[in-house]
């Protein structure tokens, strides 16, 4: 029999709905960290499987990032935003300066 989360019975934090979610995130997903790399500095955060809800196409192999699956969000540092932000298979990410063809995935 396949085990279903529970929903009810939670409380919501302090501070009600409309409170900063930072303290949240930090709390589901790993801290945001700067990583060098040869093509610029990038802000990096681990994405645990736990996490990982929604479909996303990975942009070093073109693949499915599946929900449940422990990957990576990055985005440039010097540019944060919404709409700067990949997300990446850890391998791919970690192999992406030995990779031939562009160097921009953005």
């Amino acid at each position: 029999m396949p085990r279903r989360p529970r929903r009810g019975g939670r409380t919501p934090p302090a501070g009600g709905k409309g409170a900063d979610s930072g303290d949240e995130d930090s709390a589901r997903l790993g801290p945001p960290r700067t990583e060098e790399w040869p093509d610029g500095d990038w802000v990096v955060r681990q994405v645990p499987g736990a996490a990982a809800a929604k479909e996303y196409r990975c942009p070093g192999c073109d693949q499915e990032i599946r929900p449940g699956a422990a990957h990576v969000v990055v985005w440039p540092a010097e540019t944060p935003g919404l709409a700067e932000r990949r997300h990446w298979h850890n391998a791919c990410w970690q192999r992406r300066p030995r990779r031939a063809g562009p160097a921009s995935y953005w």
